[in-house]
Protein backbone atom coordinates (compact mmCIF):
# COMPACT_ATOMS: atom_id res chain seq x y z
CA UNK A 1 0.00 0.00 0.00
CA UNK A 2 2.82 2.25 1.04
CA UNK A 3 4.42 1.47 -2.51
CA UNK A 4 1.13 2.09 -4.33
CA UNK A 5 0.85 5.52 -2.54
CA UNK A 6 4.43 6.49 -3.42
CA UNK A 7 3.93 5.85 -7.08
CA UNK A 8 0.43 7.63 -7.45
CA UNK A 9 2.90 10.76 -6.02
CA UNK A 10 5.33 10.15 -8.59
CA UNK A 11 2.84 9.93 -11.19
CA UNK A 12 1.64 13.34 -9.65
CA UNK A 13 5.26 15.31 -9.53
CA UNK A 14 5.81 13.89 -12.98
CA UNK A 15 2.53 15.51 -14.51
CA UNK A 16 3.13 18.59 -12.70
CA UNK A 17 6.50 18.96 -14.22
CA UNK A 18 5.57 17.88 -17.80
CA UNK A 19 2.28 20.99 -17.16
CA UNK A 20 5.22 23.23 -15.78
CA UNK A 21 7.40 22.31 -18.79
CA UNK A 22 4.50 22.19 -21.29
CA UNK A 23 3.50 26.05 -20.23
CA UNK A 24 7.06 27.15 -20.39
CA UNK A 25 7.07 26.25 -24.07
CA UNK A 26 3.70 27.49 -24.83
CA UNK A 27 4.68 30.80 -23.25
CA UNK A 28 8.07 30.96 -25.52
CA UNK A 29 6.01 29.94 -28.03
CA UNK A 30 3.69 32.90 -27.80
CA UNK A 31 6.73 35.34 -27.26
CA UNK A 32 7.79 34.27 -30.20
CA UNK A 33 4.77 35.00 -31.87
CA UNK A 34 4.75 38.40 -30.89
CA UNK A 35 8.04 39.25 -31.71
CA UNK A 36 7.55 38.22 -35.02
CA UNK A 37 4.79 40.02 -35.00
CA UNK A 38 6.55 42.73 -34.47
CA UNK A 39 9.14 42.51 -36.17
CA UNK A 40 6.90 41.84 -39.34
CA UNK A 41 4.83 44.91 -39.01
CA UNK A 42 8.13 47.36 -38.57
CA UNK A 43 10.43 44.97 -41.20
CA UNK A 44 6.91 46.21 -43.85
CA UNK A 45 7.44 50.06 -42.67
CA UNK A 46 11.48 50.26 -43.23
CA UNK A 47 11.86 48.06 -46.04
CA UNK A 48 8.86 47.66 -47.77
CA UNK A 49 7.97 44.26 -49.75
CA UNK A 50 12.18 44.24 -50.35
CA UNK A 51 13.58 40.81 -49.90
CA UNK A 52 16.46 41.02 -46.56
CA UNK A 53 18.89 38.08 -47.17
CA UNK A 54 21.02 36.48 -44.77
CA UNK A 55 24.24 38.43 -43.63
CA UNK A 56 25.95 35.85 -41.59
CA UNK A 57 29.19 35.54 -42.98
CA UNK A 58 29.53 38.81 -44.59
CA UNK A 59 29.63 41.03 -41.20
CA UNK A 60 29.20 40.86 -37.84
CA UNK A 61 27.22 42.75 -35.10
CA UNK A 62 28.99 43.00 -31.45
CA UNK A 63 26.61 43.44 -28.90
CA UNK A 64 26.24 42.45 -25.06
CA UNK A 65 23.97 39.75 -24.22
CA UNK A 66 22.97 41.36 -21.20
CA UNK A 67 23.81 45.30 -21.07
CA UNK A 68 25.32 46.61 -17.70
CA UNK A 69 23.21 50.12 -18.48
CA UNK A 70 20.15 49.97 -20.77
CA UNK A 71 20.94 53.92 -22.09
CA UNK A 72 24.41 53.26 -23.13
CA UNK A 73 24.42 49.86 -24.66
CA UNK A 74 27.73 49.18 -26.89
CA UNK A 75 26.83 47.96 -30.94
CA UNK A 76 29.60 47.66 -33.19
CA UNK A 77 29.12 46.46 -36.83
CA UNK A 78 32.22 44.81 -38.98
CA UNK A 79 32.63 43.95 -42.26
CA UNK A 80 35.29 42.41 -44.60
CA UNK A 81 36.62 44.30 -47.25
CA UNK A 82 35.22 41.95 -49.58
CA UNK A 83 31.89 42.78 -48.70
CA UNK A 84 32.19 46.27 -47.49
CA UNK A 85 33.25 47.61 -50.44
CA UNK A 86 29.72 47.34 -52.33
CA UNK A 87 27.77 48.61 -48.72
CA UNK A 88 26.07 51.89 -49.45
CA UNK A 89 23.96 52.16 -46.65
CA UNK A 90 23.71 50.52 -42.74
CA UNK A 91 20.92 50.92 -40.87
CA UNK A 92 21.06 49.76 -36.94
CA UNK A 93 17.07 48.60 -35.88
CA UNK A 94 15.99 47.74 -32.47
CA UNK A 95 12.77 46.25 -32.88
CA UNK A 96 11.01 47.15 -29.50
CA UNK A 97 12.11 50.69 -28.76
CA UNK A 98 9.71 53.62 -29.17
CA UNK A 99 11.52 55.16 -31.97
CA UNK A 100 12.95 51.31 -33.73
CA UNK A 101 15.74 52.91 -36.29
CA UNK A 102 18.61 54.07 -34.45
CA UNK A 103 19.83 55.80 -37.68
CA UNK A 104 20.99 55.18 -41.33
CA UNK A 105 23.99 55.62 -42.59
CA UNK A 106 24.65 56.51 -46.07
CA UNK A 107 28.45 55.91 -46.83
CA UNK A 108 30.25 58.42 -49.37
CA UNK A 109 33.80 57.74 -50.88
CA UNK A 110 35.82 58.61 -48.16
CA UNK A 111 34.06 55.08 -46.23
CA UNK A 112 37.01 53.38 -47.67
CA UNK A 113 38.68 50.12 -49.79
CA UNK A 114 38.88 47.91 -46.47
CA UNK A 115 37.71 46.20 -43.79
CA UNK A 116 34.77 48.50 -42.29
CA UNK A 117 33.95 49.28 -38.53
CA UNK A 118 31.33 51.06 -37.03
CA UNK A 119 30.89 51.52 -33.44
CA UNK A 120 28.24 53.93 -31.23
CA UNK A 121 26.49 53.48 -27.90
CA UNK A 122 22.52 53.24 -27.88
CA UNK A 123 19.27 53.08 -25.40
CA UNK A 124 16.95 49.89 -25.29
CA UNK A 125 13.70 50.29 -23.66
CA UNK A 126 13.17 46.31 -23.25
CA UNK A 127 15.07 43.09 -23.92
CA UNK A 128 14.56 42.58 -27.80
CA UNK A 129 16.57 42.08 -30.85
CA UNK A 130 18.76 44.28 -32.35
CA UNK A 131 19.37 44.57 -36.57
CA UNK A 132 21.85 45.60 -38.27
CA UNK A 133 21.04 45.53 -42.46
CA UNK A 134 23.62 46.45 -44.88
CA UNK A 135 22.68 47.79 -48.70
CA UNK A 136 24.92 46.98 -51.41
CA UNK A 137 25.19 49.11 -54.45
CA UNK A 138 22.78 46.31 -56.56
CA UNK A 139 20.20 47.11 -53.89
CA UNK A 140 20.25 43.93 -52.17
CA UNK A 141 19.60 44.08 -48.17
CA UNK A 142 21.52 41.43 -45.97
CA UNK A 143 20.49 41.17 -41.93
CA UNK A 144 22.14 40.26 -39.32
CA UNK A 145 20.66 40.33 -35.47
CA UNK A 146 21.45 40.00 -31.85
CA UNK A 147 19.18 39.65 -28.92
CA UNK A 148 19.96 41.66 -25.76
CA UNK A 149 18.70 42.50 -22.64
CA UNK A 150 18.43 45.26 -21.30
CA UNK A 151 15.20 47.77 -20.17
CA UNK A 152 14.39 51.42 -19.10
CA UNK A 153 17.10 53.30 -21.08
CA UNK A 154 14.84 55.73 -22.98
CA UNK A 155 13.54 56.70 -19.59
CA UNK A 156 16.55 56.57 -17.79
CA UNK A 157 17.38 60.09 -16.51
CA UNK A 158 19.50 62.03 -17.68
CA UNK A 159 23.12 62.26 -16.36
CA UNK A 160 23.16 66.17 -16.24
CA UNK A 161 20.92 68.47 -15.35
CA UNK A 162 19.16 70.89 -18.31
CA UNK A 163 21.46 73.69 -17.36
CA UNK A 164 24.38 71.88 -16.68
CA UNK A 165 23.68 70.26 -20.36
CA UNK A 166 23.00 73.35 -22.41
CA UNK A 167 26.27 75.29 -21.72
CA UNK A 168 27.83 72.50 -23.25
CA UNK A 169 25.56 71.59 -26.22
CA UNK A 170 26.87 70.64 -29.62
CA UNK A 171 30.42 70.72 -28.32
CA UNK A 172 32.30 68.05 -30.38
CA UNK A 173 35.33 65.87 -29.81
CA UNK A 174 36.69 64.62 -33.01
CA UNK A 175 40.09 62.17 -33.03
CA UNK A 176 41.37 61.05 -36.63
CA UNK A 177 44.12 58.57 -37.22
CA UNK A 178 43.47 56.44 -33.89
CA UNK A 179 44.38 53.55 -35.01
CA UNK A 180 44.04 51.31 -38.46
CA UNK A 181 42.14 48.30 -39.34
CA UNK A 182 44.15 44.74 -39.11
CA UNK A 183 44.11 44.65 -43.14
CA UNK A 184 46.14 47.92 -42.92
CA UNK A 185 43.75 49.89 -45.59
CA UNK A 186 41.63 51.79 -43.15
CA UNK A 187 42.42 54.58 -40.68
CA UNK A 188 39.81 54.82 -37.32
CA UNK A 189 38.30 58.10 -35.97
CA UNK A 190 35.89 58.94 -33.32
CA UNK A 191 33.16 61.85 -33.29
CA UNK A 192 31.29 62.65 -29.92
CA UNK A 193 28.79 65.16 -30.06
CA UNK A 194 27.79 66.70 -26.08
CA UNK A 195 24.14 66.79 -26.24
CA UNK A 196 21.43 64.95 -24.05
CA UNK A 197 19.57 63.36 -26.75
CA UNK A 198 16.53 63.81 -24.50
CA UNK A 199 13.84 61.19 -25.95
CA UNK A 200 9.98 62.50 -23.98
CA UNK A 201 9.83 59.95 -22.26
CA UNK A 202 12.53 60.74 -19.39
CA UNK A 203 10.66 62.31 -16.21
CA UNK A 204 12.12 65.26 -14.05
CA UNK A 205 12.34 64.18 -10.25
CA UNK A 206 11.76 67.08 -9.00
CA UNK A 207 9.04 68.72 -11.06
CA UNK A 208 7.49 65.39 -12.32
CA UNK A 209 7.21 66.55 -15.96
CA UNK A 210 8.89 64.67 -18.86
CA UNK A 211 11.64 66.43 -20.86
CA UNK A 212 10.45 67.41 -24.49
CA UNK A 213 12.15 65.10 -26.56
CA UNK A 214 15.38 66.69 -28.34
CA UNK A 215 18.12 64.70 -30.07
CA UNK A 216 20.74 64.69 -32.97
CA UNK A 217 18.76 63.74 -36.01
CA UNK A 218 21.33 64.36 -39.02
CA UNK A 219 24.92 64.18 -38.69
CA UNK A 220 27.59 64.60 -42.25
CA UNK A 221 31.74 63.50 -41.54
CA UNK A 222 34.26 64.46 -43.73
CA UNK A 223 37.69 64.31 -44.22
CA UNK A 224 39.45 66.60 -46.72
CA UNK A 225 36.75 67.71 -48.98
CA UNK A 226 35.38 63.72 -49.20
CA UNK A 227 32.30 62.25 -47.53
CA UNK A 228 32.21 59.69 -44.89
CA UNK A 229 29.36 59.15 -44.08
CA UNK A 230 25.89 61.00 -43.35
CA UNK A 231 23.27 59.50 -40.89
CA UNK A 232 19.89 60.41 -39.55
CA UNK A 233 19.27 59.34 -36.32
CA UNK A 234 16.36 59.44 -33.99
CA UNK A 235 15.94 59.00 -29.89
CA UNK A 236 17.46 55.75 -29.77
CA UNK A 237 20.95 57.28 -29.65
CA UNK A 238 22.62 57.18 -26.40
CA UNK A 239 22.79 60.71 -24.43
CA UNK A 240 26.21 62.66 -25.77
CA UNK A 241 25.83 60.45 -29.09
CA UNK A 242 29.52 58.77 -30.14
CA UNK A 243 30.43 57.11 -32.93
CA UNK A 244 33.88 55.31 -33.91
CA UNK A 245 34.38 54.32 -37.18
CA UNK A 246 36.85 53.66 -40.13
CA UNK A 247 37.44 55.81 -43.41
CA UNK A 248 39.80 56.02 -46.02
CA UNK A 249 41.55 59.82 -45.81
CA UNK A 250 45.38 61.10 -45.16
CA UNK A 251 45.71 61.33 -41.25
CA UNK A 252 47.00 65.29 -42.28
CA UNK A 253 43.69 66.05 -43.73
CA UNK A 254 41.22 67.86 -41.16
CA UNK A 255 37.94 65.96 -40.23
CA UNK A 256 34.78 68.06 -40.44
CA UNK A 257 31.52 67.34 -38.77
CA UNK A 258 28.40 69.21 -39.09
CA UNK A 259 24.98 68.47 -37.07
CA UNK A 260 21.70 69.52 -36.55
CA UNK A 261 19.29 68.47 -33.75
CA UNK A 262 15.22 67.88 -33.82
CA UNK A 263 14.81 71.41 -33.11
CA UNK A 264 16.32 72.83 -36.47
CA UNK A 265 19.58 73.27 -34.21
CA UNK A 266 23.68 73.30 -36.13
CA UNK A 267 26.12 72.70 -34.85
CA UNK A 268 29.90 72.19 -36.82
CA UNK A 269 33.39 70.80 -35.58
CA UNK A 270 36.64 70.37 -36.97
CA UNK A 271 39.48 68.50 -35.51
CA UNK A 272 43.31 69.61 -35.81
CA UNK A 273 45.16 67.47 -38.37
CA UNK A 274 47.44 65.11 -37.29
CA UNK A 275 51.15 65.85 -37.00
CA UNK A 276 51.36 62.18 -38.50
Amino acid sequence: MIVSHTISDLRGVFAACALAIAMVFAGSAVAETANNDVWNGLRKDVFGTRELLDGTGKMTLTAPIRAEDAAVVPLSVQMPADFANSVTKLTLIIDKNPSPVVGTFTYGPAAGKGERVLSTRVRMDQYSDVRAIAETADGKLYMITRFVKASGGCSAPASKDAEEAAKSLGKMLIKTAIGKTADGLAQEAQVAIKHPNTTGMQMDQLTGLYAPARYIDKIEVKTGDKVVFTVEGGISFSEDPSIRFTYDGNPSDPMAVTAQDSDGTQFAGRSTPSAS
